[in-house]
């Protein structure tokens, strides 16, 4: 893996690296590797992952056939709460709306 420095800035490149670390699975491999998984561990695991995969793709099979509705894309935040901070309502606090 190679990784250019450009114009002096390291912090650029190390976010690139880490970018490229995740996404070849280095650090999950690492959290895998610190401590010994029994050889029947590693197989119910791996069997797991397996299931995993083939049920996302089975999923995406059913959305590109039209079977299941595609699933709704999440929001990063929600217009709720975002502009202020939230107080506790009390009654006695508010003031009284009147309507005109």
């Amino acid at each position: 893996m190679q990784i250019f420095v450009r114009d002096n800035n390291v912090e650029q490149a190390l976010r690139i690296l880490k970018k490229k670390m995740q996404r070849e699975g280095v650090f999950r491999e690492m959290k895998r590797r610190r401590y010994y998984e029994k050889p029947s561990e590693r197989t119910t695991r791996e069997k797991a992952e397996a299931a995993r995969r083939a049920r996302k793709l089975a999923r995406k099979q059913a959305v590109r056939d039209g079977l299941i509705a595609a699933p709704r894309n999440k929001r990063i935040g929600s217009r709720r709460g975002t502009l202020k901070p939230s107080t506790p309502r009390t009654g006695s606090t508010s003031t009284p709306r009147t309507g005109n």
